[in-house]
């Protein structure tokens, strides 16, 4: 697969999102969250591998390079001894809709997901997670909303599901940390 310069970076942001239990293993054993890198200004993109959640620091070989999806045939083309993340067309998604996206986290957090529902651009109810249709229905918000603008988007269909992305792991990070406070109750 080569080498993946920027795992270290991945490593320490997704340390703080295990220690604040915005991603990891519930108690059945289930994984949740992910992230992904773009690798340069190509297509390809670097995302945690699928039940990596339980792992406290990744190596290379719990990582996936995406090396071409297509979105229709529902198909990716990856190197890596892991198995990508069911979400990796998500953030395909995100990185064909913005081409100043260089990082995304799927995190969990079903306070502010609640809070966000239908607040923040939000893909609807019905479409699954994983799925193409998610693919589709995020680059339709990126057509009809200020999803470009807001860095965040709400699965509605993938409860605790939320999206951030920016330039970098630490933007992306930024964004969700920013909402998190401001959707915080006030005491």
């Amino acid at each position: 697969m080569g080498s993946f310069d920027q795992l270290a970076d991945l490593n320490a942001c997704r340390r703080r999102l295990l220690d604040l239990h915005l991603m990891g293993v519930y108690a059945n054993g289930v994984g949740f969250g992910n992230l992904s890198v773009r690798d340069g200004v190509s297509r390809i993109f670097y995302i945690t591998g699928s039940a990596t959640g339980a792992l406290p620091k990744l190596s290379l070989t719990d990582c996936v390079r995406i090396v071409d999806f297509d979105f229709k045939k529902n198909w990716l083309r990856y190197e890596g001894a892991a198995i990508p993340s069911s979400e990796s067309l998500t953030h395909a998604a995100i990185y064909e809709s913005d081409p100043s996206t260089f990082a995304v986290i799927h995190s969990h957090d079903s306070v502010l997901w609640a809070t966000l529902l239908n607040r923040a651009p939000t893909t609807s109810k019905a479409v699954p997670y994983g799925t193409p249709e998610m693919a589709y229905a995020i680059m339709r918000l990126f057509k009809t909303g200020d999803v470009r603008n807001r860095k965040i988007l709400v699965m509605a269909g993938h409860e605790g599901g939320i999206v951030t992305f920016g330039k970098n792991l630490q933007g992306a990070f930024e964004v969700l940390m920013r909402e998190r406070s401001e959707s915080a109750p006030c005491i």
